[in-house]
């Protein structure tokens, strides 16, 4: 239109008529609200969260009083170019899977696992974790050149006194986990502790979820130069996931959002009566789960 009007001097009418255009999409004027704020904001919480998906910002701005509609807030979002790079993962093995057991209130269940790591100079670290199955609350979270059975139960033993005492602890069997120290700490504060089959990650699968977000949006964002350094890092992770950080599986909730909703509730806390399940093939013992 502009090319006609300035080479051949006709009127917007008469080109419009040559090119079979219709005059309202040439004067058609966008109504379009401006979005500076909520882009610039977006972007800084993409800064803040790196690992954080368009779901999650999303929730974050809605807490901060900015509502906007899901579908419009991810075009901004990809107009913006905040996808979040999906890293890749090594194969597993397939294997037979059976459905979780999940429990219905706080420290009926929790699982551990450790984490490993390195320091700038190589030398590695581990990080021992305890989470609470039903808050996904992260109960422990440990860091530590080595760490033994006794220190486990020392650990256990902190975490106990500062909550209450679970009805049952899963987890793999590592040697520090099947010491006589956990064996002896377990019958003496008569705590059930179930081992899950070797090789089956997947029946802890909160733990393993719990592991992957801290590798992910903690260990693999941040160099870590000595061992007060990654105490520190970590316990300002731990407080923020507790606090701040939202779980689709929660109902977007914060694990101390759900411990909070979870308090006096009927039934809510309180000890189901055990169900035995059959052990499987090859396993030397029955194991009791929550139903």
């Amino acid at each position: 239109m502009a090319y006609l009007e300035q080479v051949f001097e006709v009127s917007q009418r008469r080109a419009c008529d040559v090119l079979g255009v219709d005059r309202t999409m040439v004067r058609y004027r966008s109504r379009r609200g401006d979005d500076g704020a909520i882009r610039e904001r977006m972007r800084g919480l993409a800064v803040e969260r790196r690992r954080f998906g368009y779901r999650r910002l999303h929730w974050l701005l809605g807490r901060e009083g900015v509502m906007i509609n899901h579908k419009k807030f991810r075009r901004l979002y990809r107009e913006e170019r905040l996808e979040v790079r999906r890293r890749g993962g090594r194969k597993r093995a397939l294997g037979t899977r059976a459905p979780m057991t999940i429990p219905q209130g706080r420290n009926q269940c929790w699982s551990l696992d450790f984490v490993s790591d390195a320091f700038a100079c190589g030398r590695r670290f581990r990080i021992f974790a305890v989470v609470d199955d039903f808050t996904r609350e992260c109960v422990r979270l440990i860091a530590d050149t080595s760490i033994s059975g006794l220190r486990v139960a020392r650990e256990l033993d902190w975490a106990i006194a500062e909550r209450s005492r679970p009805a049952l602890i899963v987890s793999d069997n590592g040697a520090e986990l099947t010491s006589m120290a956990i064996l002896r700490w377990s019958k003496e504060r008569d705590v059930e502790w179930h081992y899950i089959a070797p090789g089956k990650p997947q029946q802890n699968g909160f733990i393993e979820s719990f592991n992957a977000r801290l590798r992910d949006e903690c260990l693999n964002e941040t160099i870590f130069t000595s061992l007060p350094q990654a105490r520190s890092v970590l316990a300002a992770w731990r407080y923020d996931y507790n606090h701040h950080r939202p779980h689709s599986s929660l109902g977007n909730l914060t694990p101390v959002e759900m411990a909070a909703k979870s308090i006096g509730k009927p039934g809510w806390g309180l000890t189901p009566n055990p169900v035995v399940i059959t052990p499987a093939q090859g396993h030397q013992s029955g194991r009791r789960l929550y139903s």
